[in-house]
């Protein structure tokens, strides 16, 4: 099959979402597991002093898995086990903007040391703790979901988008 033939090209102008990975690490803690989350550095675009996971944008060429795994060396410095995709969100940036594809994992701290880089800090946070945090916005009902996710299940997916009062909304495939 040659590109021509992956219906992207011609007069037709379609839908364009960004892909970019999230993911969330944990170790055991003393009596729950940690979380670990970037603390978004004062001086970013987007997210500033807020917590996140760690992820980013897929580069060409690069697979969803490895995508995350690089992210996780460039931001972090770490070393993971058992990677698993666990969520898939959409993000609907409305018109005229690109969507964004956000492929969401979870694995297991395996080595290296978390240091800090020019996204923001790393922070170990006891499961039981996270919430209380100054989060990026989705996380807050995503979070609780992949908690309660089976790890062997197949991944859920979500769609968000943004109501006439520019305010975030957030729906889930709950039919899986």
């Amino acid at each position: 099959m040659g590109r021509e033939e992956q219906g992207v090209s011609g007069g037709a102008v379609r839908y364009v979402a960004v892909p970019r990975t999230l993911c969330f690490v944990e170790r055991p803690g003393l009596g729950e597991p940690e979380v670990l989350l970037l603390r978004g550095a004062p001086h970013k675009r987007v997210w500033p002093n807020r917590y996140n996971g760690i992820g980013g944008h897929v580069e060409r060429g690069e697979d969803i898995c490895s995508a995350a795994l690089r992210e996780l060396h460039e931001e972090a410095g770490i070393e993971v086990q058992d990677l698993r995709l666990r969520a898939v969100l959409h993000v609907d940036a409305g018109s005229p903007h690109p969507g964004v594809l956000v492929f969401v994992f979870t694995a297991r701290y395996a080595a290296g040391e978390p240091r800090p880089t020019p996204e923001g800090t790393l922070h170990w946070v006891p499961r039981s703790r996270v919430l209380g945090l100054d989060l990026v916005e989705d996380l807050r009902e995503l979070l609780p979901r992949l908690w309660v996710h089976p790890p062997e299940a197949p991944p859920f997916f979500g769609r968000s988008s943004y109501d006439e009062d520019n305010r975030w909304v957030m729906e889930w495939n709950v039919s899986l």
